[in-house]
């Protein structure tokens, strides 16, 4: 998990790097950060609207790198907001994913997409 995090890490920074040499800083607030992360949340959703699950899974190599790269924005953004709140990214997705293993355990929703108040 070390060298994931050194990633995320070296990724928040060449972020950083870019806003500051474009003087984006001052846009990058919380609230317009949140709504951007959104917007770029929808454009990734574009690309599988009316697409039945069959084609949604197998997406020619043109979109599939459309959405690859969609992806990196949202991502992009979210590392953004999350430096702007002083969030260490990985260490939030660790506890959300222990705090998700006692809401789910397996033995209850092994194979099962039901909210976890209802296992």
């Amino acid at each position: 998990m070390k060298k994931r995090t050194d990633a995320l890490e070296t990724l928040r920074v060449r972020l950083e790097e870019f806003a500051v040499e474009r003087d984006w800083d001052q846009f990058h607030n919380p609230k317009n950060l949140a709504m951007a992360l959104a917007g770029e949340a929808g454009e990734v959703l574009e690309h599988f609207q009316w697409l039945t699950l069959e084609q949604a899974s197998d997406l020619p190599a043109e979109a599939r790198e459309e959405v690859a790269l969609e992806c990196a924005d949202v991502l992009l953004f979210l590392l953004r907001l999350c430096d702007k709140l002083n969030i260490d990214l990985a260490k939030a997705a660790e506890r959300k994913l222990a705090l998700n293993a006692k809401k789910y355990p397996v033995e209850k929703s092994r194979g099962k997409a039901t909210k976890y108040t209802n296992l």
